[in-house]
């Protein structure tokens, strides 16, 4: 008689290797089961207990829920995602408490539907899915070996079951019940509807003038009283292609809000740390950009001249690094003009100035401590004519925010 976590485990050391055939062998073993008669179930309750064990061992190693389920849709697909969103939900009836509130709002935004228990979590995903037997265990596997192998990554708020340290008041996720946050979205909403670009881009200005606003209030506020908070962080998904040059928008978007941001290519998302309205503000804003830089790029892409001999992708890239470039001038721009106007009302640029300071050297810390070994990549243009219709979709709108400054360059693991 087979045992089941060991037929589990060999179907796992075969994926991990290069042998396809063996592979295929363990597979076929699993199908056969453990040679009783409730075989099957007792293969589909190890796969599910491994895999909801496996994921609770992730939590101290830096991921968090969205993190995980980014990851496996990026590297298998839809089906192997919602397999894990069943056993977030199932591992999340056996955590131990603490179980912080955000942790649950990271599990209702995935919809995790928790079909079956910890038992029948395999067997009630194939079900619904209308997979065959063969096709569901390769799939569960894939999604074992995947889980088993991530890496450890940065810590950004105390995992569920440990003692919170003192971090910020609240990570940056883009909640409502806000006025100012509702009058953004608002903002940011007709931006991307807009079909002039102008408009889109003295909206988006109007945005970030109300978010530097709320920034600066927020950390005067801080200021007056004795929290002993952190900064803290989000991760935002950085997908192909041209990844990139999404990776260098948030970048923008982070340094005109006082955040910074470092890319990890690999595992398909940028980390950006900072304070809570500021973190909010970044993910809002990038999120709307991505859009607007989106929709500019296909109307430049309809803009060529007819016969330019140019690779789509090479321009479109050129294209996305210029809107980013310029877009960060401008929302810079905005922030400081923010700034220098509250130093001129009641705070006064004595009291505004050194607290801004003071938060900027605590997020550059928090960076020095969780990413010590960030390097830095610089950006290369390889199509000047994209790069030109990039910085122009940017710099369209009327007013005239400023810029000149220097190329950012874009921090990323090594």
């Amino acid at each position: 008689m087979l045992d089941a976590e060991d037929l589990v485990a060999d179907a796992l050391a075969a994926v991990r290797g290069t042998d396809v055939r063996q592979a295929e062998r363990q597979l076929d073993r699993l199908m056969v089961g453990t040679g009783t008669a409730d075989g099957a179930t007792a293969v589909d309750a190890a796969l599910a207990r491994r895999l909801v064990r496996d994921l609770g061992r992730l939590w101290p190693r830096g991921w968090q829920p969205v993190d995980v389920h980014r990851i496996v849709l990026r590297r298998l697909d839809a089906g192997a995602a919602r397999l894990v969103r069943d056993a977030l939900a199932a591992q999340r009836r056996e955590q131990a408490e603490p179980v912080p509130a955000w942790w649950d709002d990271q599990l209702r935004a995935l919809t995790a539907e928790g079909r079956g228990d910890g038992q029948d979590l395999v067997a009630a995903w194939t079900r619904a899915e209308g997979l065959d037997r063969v096709d569901a265990l390769r799939v569960a596997v894939d999604v074992l070996a995947l889980v088993e192998s991530l890496p450890p990554i940065a810590v950004l708020r105390p995992p569920p079951g440990s003692t919170p340290t003192v971090l910020a008041r609240a990570a940056g996720t883009a909640r409502s019940g806000s006025p100012m946050l509702d009058r953004v979205r608002a903002l940011l909403a007709k931006a991307e509807s807009t079909t002039f670009p102008a408009e889109a881009e003295a909206l988006t200005a109007k945005a970030q003038e109300l978010i530097a606003r709320h920034s600066i209030d927020e950390a005067l506020l801080a200021a007056g009283t004795e929290r002993g908070d952190l900064p803290s962080g989000v991760r935002l998904g950085v997908e192909t292609p041209y990844a990139g040059a999404k990776a260098l928008l948030v970048q923008e978007v982070a340094a005109a809000n006082r955040c910074e941001a470092i890319w990890s290519d690999d595992l398909g998302f940028t980390t950006v740390l900072g304070w809570p309205a500021d973190l909010v503000a970044v993910e809002l804003l990038y999120t709307s950009l991505l859009v607007q830089a989106t929709a500019a790029m296909l109307r430049g892409r309809a803009e060529r001249r007819p016969g330019s001999g140019r690779r789509t992708k090479v321009w479109d890239e050129s294209f996305l690094n210029a809107f980013a470039l310029r877009i960060g001038e401008r929302l810079r721009a905005a922030t400081d003009a923010a700034t220098e106007a509250a130093g001129q009302t009641e705070a006064g640029a004595d009291r505004l100035l050194p607290v801004l300071a003071e938060r900027g050297e605590a997020v550059r810390e928090r960076l020095e401590t969780l990413f010590p070994g960030v390097t830095r990549h610089r950006l290369s243009v390889r199509d000047a004519e994209g790069w030109s219709s990039g910085t122009s979709a940017a710099d369209r709108a009327s007013l005239d925010v400023g810029g000149g400054s220097k190329p950012r360059q874009v921090p990323g693991r090594p």
